[in-house]
């Protein structure tokens, strides 16, 4: 098969309406994990064990689960316990809380990286728990755990064609579709895969130029 340029202008801006849902589900998604993600690292921290082992024993149980079937749960079953919810947000909400229990344990690595001695600091100048945290803690912790969460980033990027089991068509999804309805792979495939390539590189250099960013603040 030859490559067909005339067929891959006509085809490109269903591609381009299919990567603007994937950069959508990913921002929204990884906004979701990365605020939840942090709010399960805290209550994991909890020295009230009614709070910490329920909240352990949930991340663990959605990390040992495949994010696919936890997508197929929430669409597909969610209804039925009076959960409804459109294609995009039930992908949206499946990415956001399964990739919240990877950050989650990210920032208890960054949190834990804070030296003993800081929160026994503040502790003794008598601050209290909000600013412990957000003056003292979780700016020493964040710059730490960049590279992880840039990592999670980019891997959700790469989960989003997963949503097409649930309806949602991305830039792959549309590929598919488009290589169904008139039986060439090539390009829909090889643009895909360039679309994919020209968002991900893009985000992988501004995570890193994050990265150096922080590590050079006092």
């Amino acid at each position: 098969m030859t490559w067909d340029w005339e067929f891959a202008w006509r085809i490109m801006p269903r591609l381009l309406e299919g990567l603007v849902t994937t950069v959508q589900a990913t921002l929204l998604g990884i906004t979701l994990a990365m605020v939840l993600g942090l709010v399960l690292a805290m209550l994991r921290r909890s020295e009230v064990r009614a709070i910490s082992w329920p909240t352990a024993w949930v991340v663990e149980f959605i990390r040992s689960t495949p994010l696919l079937v936890q997508l197929y749960f929430l669409y597909f079953v969610g209804p039925t316990f009076g959960l409804t919810m459109g294609a995009l947000t039930t992908g949206v909400l499946g990415l956001g809380l399964h990739y919240a229990t990877y950050t989650s344990e990210v920032y208890r690595a960054g949190i834990e990286s804070v030296p003993r001695g800081q929160w026994e600091a503040s502790t003794a100048l008598n601050l209290s728990p909000v600013t412990t945290w957000g003056r003292v803690v979780l700016p020493q912790a964040i710059p730490v755990v960049i590279p992880a969460l840039g990592n999670y980033l980019i891997a959700m990027f790469k989960d989003v064609p997963l949503l097409a089991t649930i309806t949602v068509l991305d830039v792959l999804g549309e590929a598919r579709a488009v290589g169904a309805q008139s039986f060439r792979y090539l390009e829909p495939y090889t643009l895909a895969g360039l679309l994919f390539l020209a968002v991900s590189i893009p985000a992988s250099i501004l995570v890193r130029q994050l990265e150096v960013r922080l590590a050079r603040r006092p």
